[in-house]
């Protein structure tokens, strides 16, 4: 047989009868006449089987069963206010989860002022951080794996997903710092034609991938790739070991490696972009909060 349940409107007369042991005060604060207050307690009493108060003429006072009900009914209801704020946090997007997908790369450059802006406003919200690049964080939005993501070159049309912009930066040369072109302080892209190129493979960053090649075509040459790399730390490592060279966003040179260099190019019009994405129907307000940080240009 299932067991009664106990509505929370009769736990909380119990609960001010129980402290004030006075049905008109306990009415006063209820805000309730002495009747609807007694029924309350009527009720409460059929579904516990046990009387909870003794009454006598100008006193009453809480039976053995009511003593027992007590700071069950305490724990009760101080359960249901917790919850009832954490919701009420959670849907003005103060309080809660939120999963980011980041690159790599961002990790050295906006990614930690983000982080700490986003924290600063909302310290009761808790940021998981995935690391993956632009294709495994399109996949993941699409998967609902992650709330956010912030990555290289985002598609001209996603269906379902929203854009913002972080930031656009330049290109840069990745040379192994021995590489004669790295005595200069600029490199002609076409200077590249013929040396073997380290680049993470398409698959992970398409439009990044194509747009680095399309630099490559527009100075009259193909880049032959030597070795593929997930990660731009990782591309860094094997240009430092002279496995070859690479073109990559200016803002890997705080990578620190002594055997990298890092040299601007020419023509130098080509830029990249970060933007921060998001699933155009998601209601989930920290994800409002997020991509409103991001808007206010955090980074």
């Amino acid at each position: 047989m299932d067991r009664p349940e106990l509505p929370l409107p009769q736990l909380h007369a119990f609960l001010v009868l129980a402290e004030e042991l006075h049905f008109g005060h306990a009415a006063d604060r209820l805000g309730i006449a002495q009747p609807p207050l007694s029924q309350q307690i009527r009720r409460l009493e059929s579904k516990v089987g046990h009387a909870l108060f003794s009454r006598a003429p100008g006193r009453i006072e809480l039976t053995p069963a009511g003593r027992e009900l007590l700071p069950a009914a305490r724990r009760a209801l101080a359960e249901l206010e917790g919850g009832l704020a954490a919701a009420r946090a959670a849907g003005s997007g103060r309080a809660g989860r939120i999963r980011l997908g980041f690159a790599a790369s961002l990790a050295l450059t906006i990614l930690p002022v983000l982080l700490n802006t986003y924290r600063e406003r909302f310290p009761g919200v808790r940021i998981e951080i995935h690391e993956m690049t632009t294709a495994p964080q399109l996949a993941a939005l699409h998967d609902r794996r992650i709330d956010v993501g912030l990555l290289r070159e985002p598609p001209d049309d996603e269906p379902g997903l929203g854009f913002a912009t972080v930031l656009s930066e330049p290109f840069v040369a990745v040379l192994p710092a021995g590489h004669p072109l790295a005595a200069g302080r600029t490199v002609q892209i076409a200077q590249l034609a013929g040396s073997p190129f380290v680049l993470l493979p398409r698959a992970h960053g398409p439009r990044l991938h194509d747009r680095i090649v399309g630099m490559c075509e527009a100075a009259g040459f193909t880049p032959e790739i030597a070795q593929h790399a997930v990660e731009w730390q990782t591309v860094c490592a094997l240009v430092e070991a002279g496995l070859g060279v690479s073109l990559a966003p200016a803002s890997i040179r705080r990578i620190r490696l002594k055997g990298v260099a890092f040299r601007r190019v020419a023509p130098a019009g080509v830029r990249t972009s970060v933007a921060a994405a998001w699933r155009a129907d998601d209601a989930n307000p920290l994800v409002a909060r997020l991509v409103e940080t991001v808007d206010q240009g955090a980074p």
